[in-house]
């Protein structure tokens, strides 16, 4: 029996016990009322669809009752016409078919002499209205955005928010309109044509000089909501009317920014909302931040801006963990703006570090590696030393690799960089980058007259604890190279040296393999330095012996790696006089920034203004960003990073002829000793020295030597491959205010008469700098024709940049395949000059 009215199906509904016993209602229910819409009774209608709504708010199918809630909307009745409004806005959304049948019917009502009618209409129009109806429908909303009466004034404008956010192109239809309504003294009126205008500013800049000339009149009307007494009808908390005052702040925001006349007009309303608000409650708060945000937009005076990073210097001892972070986040926005305010809260934003919100530590850790500078460099590393101590693991990463970072640029003294570096092995060595440890064996290798203390901080630290992978791996190579100077010297790192052996040494070294946290690349690291050992004078005979006995029994290990290195040393130590140049001390490596110095969020470590060259890149830089979650994973072998080490010059590039010798302490040489001697003599691949932005196998590869930069005829540019009836020739543009950055135009001509299709070129780069590609102008080059194709790269300042370059191509029905390496470009290039 179907239930006649709203309140009885609900009471049903609500003494169902069970879901099915629910679903059956529904059901039965539902049937009787498609079978009642057949009928022609207006009151069995209305009294329907009030049903099929309750039935849709429960999430059960109402699709049926659409085209019944336009025929409720043409009835002459206010109630009727507010129920079928009411349905068309459930049941109807702006991808259906059935909407187009509402647009005739809104248009009527917006005509209507019931403003309330006008009402419905103007509030069904600003919910479901598609591009199509904003069409349609955008004069009728024109016209009545000049409508006498307030109610209709207002919906008005939301209407005509919908309309430009659907169709941008009828902007120019509501400009004129919009200005209007800001002379309008009604809050509500305000605050829809501060929104509308808002929006209008935002999809169309050329708004923007428009409405420039009302920012007076904003001014008045913020300047009235603040001197304005207690008013009922809008206060809140204490302050009259907060959310037409946010409203207003932020078209301020926009109106000033980049105008300095605008911003002169705001400077002291902002500067009277900053001292007048209560702080004390939420809404308060709000409005203080807005303003703050909008001093920092637009060109306000210094000491505006002081005053607003004062203010939420005040936030952050907000006892709310909401108004701390929002301080936090836009303290690391502003940092660059005005680094010495933000520096007067430094002791606040470090307490932030001890916070109980994982978020509040996050946000207040970025803030600091951006506040440090050569004078704080001591304080700041400290404090975010003891923070490494007690952090979760998701932080170290990017904390060793920050602090490291600010180490480097900042280190007032060699010996104050290698005990940071040192404790950072201790706190977090299972969490260090290669590139950053790469740096630090950099840094010893060239201060010779620290290396005795270095090697016995780490020998001392490795005796005490094995488990931190890269305090394993910086001490067992400083060990290997300079183990020598802990005989002679002793341990140098106690008041009195304390005397060590090479018997010490070698246990140390043992008890590094055997332990259970010696992986794949810590038995290479350990295996090189005791064949090191092994090659020092210092070293006696019987322990000479045990090397050789320790490096016999991992002739037979089962890891490749590891087995060829037991073999090719211990072949070594029976070379005699050839053993003693292989296994003499590395020469000092090239010296080279460790990144970019590009960390969280595109911003660069320590006190300066952001990079422009981060925000050319875009998510590039990110892709790099020094700052992860989760731990890098560590490579397959160790010359990857040895080559890390000793600079992308240590990959010699071989040719078909013989090579001219090398001297015995090269790099090559050494890095020669731990491949294969059944190693092709080709290239290195581009995974392991370069970072690569494609790396697809080719075969048949034949690499080229570099090329010296070739004479011609165009200025600047260089020809790096002309065979097979295709060229190529890059040329470099550099910009002298943005050095380290350099921009490469790729041209590819035939310069035969066949056609090249399929053309693939790939570019890599050395790890210390950066590559971005963008898409090549055509695949094919017809004889006469020129594509081209634009590299971005980023490079150390003074770097010398380095291409690995792979062509494919097919001419004449035959495909080609080709590899080179270029380094013919001008030494000065990444300074800006060519």
């Amino acid at each position: 029996m179907p239930y006649h009215n709203l309140k009885a199906l609900i009471k049903a509904i609500r003494a169902c016990k069970t879901l099915a016993d629910e679903r059956a209602l529904i059901q039965k229910e539902s049937a009787a009322i498609r079978t009642s819409f057949k009928e022609e009774d207006s009151y069995t209608r209305h009294n329907n669809i009030a049903k099929l709504l309750y039935i849709h708010m429960l999430g059960y199918p109402a699709h049926f009752g659409q085209i019944e809630c336009l025929k409720l909307v043409a009835s002459p009745r206010f109630s009727d016409k507010r129920l079928g409004y009411l349905g068309i806005m459930l049941l109807l959304d702006e991808n259906q078919e059935v909407l187009t049948l509402v647009t005739n019917s809104l248009k009527n009502d917006m005509n209507h002499s019931n403003m309330y009618a006008v009402g419905l209409a103007l509030c069904t129009f600003a919910n479901i209205s598609s591009e199509e109806m904003s069409r349609d429908l955008a004069n009728e909303i024109e016209k009545l955005l000049g409508s006498s009466n307030t109610y209709i004034r207002k919906k008005a404008a939301l209407c005509a928010l919908r309309v430009v956010k659907k169709v941008p192109d009828l902007i120019d239809h509501f400009t004129a309109k919009a200005k209007n309504l800001l002379t309008d003294r009604n809050h509500g009126n305000l605050l829809a044509a501060a929104t509308l205008i808002t929006e209008m500013c935002q999809l169309d800049p050329n708004c923007l000089a428009e409405f420039r000339n009302a920012v007076p009149l904003l001014v008045r009307h913020l300047k009235t909501l603040v001197t304005t007494g207690y008013s009922p009808e809008h206060d809140v908390s204490g302050i009259t009317d907060p959310f037409l005052q946010v409203k207003l702040l932020r078209l301020m925001r926009l109106l000033g920014k980049g105008d300095q006349e605008a911003s002169e007009t705001m400077n002291d309303i902002l500067a009277q909302v900053a001292t007048n608000t209560d702080s004390t409650k939420n809404v308060g708060n709000s409005i203080l931040y807005e303003t703050v945000l909008t001093v920092l937009e637009i060109e306000a005076d210094s000491g505006l801006r002081v005053m607003a990073i004062n203010i939420l210097g005040k936030f952050l001892s907000n006892r709310d963990n909401n108004i701390r972070y929002v301080a936090l986040n836009t303290l690391n926005k502003v940092v660059s703006m005005d680094t010495n305010a933000v520096q007067r809260h430094r002791n606040t934003i470090l307490d932030c570090l001890r916070d109980g919100d994982i978020s509040i530590r996050r946000r207040a850790l970025e803030l600091s590696y951006a506040l440090i500078n050569e004078q704080n460099v001591r304080i700041m590393i400290r404090e975010l030393l003891a923070f490494l101590e007690v952090a979760d693991d998701e932080f170290k990463l990017g904390m060793t690799t920050q602090i490291s970072l600010a180490a480097e640029r900042f280190a007032p003294n060699k010996r104050w960089h290698i005990d940071t570096f040192l404790r950072v092995l201790k706190l977090a060595g299972n969490f260090v980058r290669e590139e950053v440890l790469s740096s630090f064996i950099r840094l010893v290798a060239h201060t010779p007259e620290l290396q005795a203390y270095t090697a016995s901080k780490l020998f001392t630290s490795l005796q005490s604890d094995i488990s931190q992978e890269s305090l394993t791996l910086a001490a067992v190579w400083i060990i290997g190279e300079y183990g020598e100077l802990l005989i002679e010297g002793g341990l140098v790192d106690e008041e009195q040296p304390r005397s060590t052996s090479d018997v010490a040494i070698v246990d140390l070294l043992v008890t590094a393999i055997e332990s259970p946290y010696a992986n794949y690349l810590i038995r290479q690291f350990v295996l090189t330095a005791l064949a090191k050992m092994s090659g020092r004078p210092t070293t006696s005979s019987a322990q000479q012996s045990r090397i050789e006995s320790l490096l016999d029994t991992y002739t037979t290990s089962l890891e490749l790696e590891i087995q060829q290195r037991a073999v090719e040393f211990e072949s070594l130590l029976h070379l005699g006089e050839i053993r003693v140049g292989v296994l003499e001390r590395m020469p000092p490596p090239e010296l080279k920034a460790t990144v970019m110095g590009i960390v969280v969020e595109n911003k660069p470590v320590g006190s300066t203004s952001v990079s422009k060259d981060a925000d050319l890149l875009g998510d590039d830089l990110g892709a790099t960003s020094p700052v992860n979650t989760a731990p890098t994973p560590k490579v397959e072998n160790s010359q990857s990073l040895l080559e890390e080490i000793f600079g992308s010059s240590g990959a010699s590039q071989s040719t078909s002829g013989p090579q001219p010798a090398q001297p015995k302490s090269s790099v090559n040489d050494i890095l020669g000793l731990f491949d294969s001697p059944a190693a092709p003599a080709t290239a290195p691949s581009s995974s392991s020295l370069f970072t690569s932005v494609s790396s697809p196998p080719v075969q048949q590869v034949q690499p080229t030597p570099p090329a010296a930069a070739p004479a011609t005829p165009e200025p600047n540019s260089y020809i790096v491959y002309e065979k097979n009836e295709l060229k190529i020739t890059l040329t470099p543009q550099v910009n002298a205010q943005h050095p380290g950055m350099v921009q490469v135009m790729a041209r590819f001509q035939v310069t035969g008469m066949n056609e090249a299709s399929g053309i693939n070129f790939q570019a890599a780069v050395p790890k210390t700098q950066q590559l971005k590609m963008l898409p090549m102008s055509s695949s094919s080059v017809a004889p006469g024709a020129t594509a081209t194709q634009m590299l971005r790269i980023i490079a150390p300042p003074g770097s010398q940049v380095k291409l690995r370059l792979r062509i494919s191509f097919t001419i004449a029905g035959r495909s080609v395949q080709e590899q080179m390496d270029f380094a013919g470009f001008p030494p000065g290039l990444t300074n800006g000059v060519l």
